[in-house]
């Protein structure tokens, strides 16, 4: 399943991202909020239990969150991301998975991995700004489902069709949230328009 999430608030804020001289901190700013706008979204069909609470009046049955969450950035531009999507899920564990792309070949190559126990009963929420060939986030997709994880959800800021495609097809199974599905991948595998490097941006290395 692919979901682009339209809402006006979140396209407002998409474009300072793509604007190129947007300083470092708006961006950073830019990026947690939209994180915190779709994990919202994304939280829309969750389930629910429910549980005996007493309120200053009375003892009465009220509704809490059916899951335990984790969350797991794919570093480092997916760090940005997760401040805004704890402010959804405060209590949610928070993995990591480094991958940096080879340059010559754009393949990824892991250089981290450090996860919460217990993977496979919780709902695994990966945040990374940018989905463009889509090879280190089936990597990372795959490193998560070797790990035990069953519930998973891709939350992406920016999408390219390219790595859509590779997302649906190597991992068929993981819905896939993005603010927008731009037009395609350049020569250097750069997402068109896209906003330039999201990592850079965020951490003021251009």
């Amino acid at each position: 399943m692919i979901k682009e999430i339209k809402h006006p608030i979140i396209q407002n804020k998409l474009t300072l991202l793509r604007r190129k001289d947007t300083p470092s901190k708006d961006f950073r700013d830019a990026v947690e909020e939209i994180a915190t706008f779709l994990t919202y979204e994304v939280a829309r069909d969750f389930g629910l239990r429910e549980i005996e609470i007493e309120t200053p009046l009375t003892r009465c049955n009220s509704k809490i969150l059916a899951d335990d969450f984790i969350i797991v950035p794919i570093l480092r531009a997916g760090l940005a991301m997760v401040n805004g999507a704890l402010k959804i899920f405060p209590d949610a564990a928070v993995g990591h998975i480094g991958l940096v792309r080879d340059e010559n070949t754009h393949t990824p190559i892991e250089y981290y991995k450090k996860l919460p126990p217990n993977i496979a009963g919780k709902k695994v929420l990966v945040v990374d700004p940018m989905l463009a060939t889509g090879g280190s986030s089936a990597a990372a997709l795959q490193m998560l489902k070797d790990s035990g994880a069953k519930d998973i959800i891709f939350i992406c800021i920016i999408s390219a069709p390219e790595g859509i495609n590779l997302i649906t097809r190597e991992h068929p199974d993981i819905p896939i949230y993005t603010a927008a599905i731009d037009d395609h991948l350049n020569e250097n595998c750069y997402i068109v328009p896209g906003l330039g490097d999201a990592g850079d941006r965020i951490f003021g290395t251009l």
